[in-house]
């Protein structure tokens, strides 16, 4: 996934995702100069953030 879709997954503004990328609490990986993102890091980085608001 490519930021434009992290952020539209995410529903977050791009310079949030950008931000939260760069501050490494969103799991990316950079291909060339553009960050990547794989939607099962995603999904696990989720269902993380979630486990604690039960």
């Amino acid at each position: 996934m490519t930021i434009k879709e992290v952020s539209a997954y995410l529903k977050l503004n791009e310079k949030t995702a950008y931000r939260l990328t760069l501050e490494k609490k969103l799991p990316a990986f950079k291909v060339g100069a553009s960050w990547r993102f794989r939607k099962s890091d995603i999904d696990s980085w989720i269902k993380k953030q979630t486990e604690g608001r039960k």
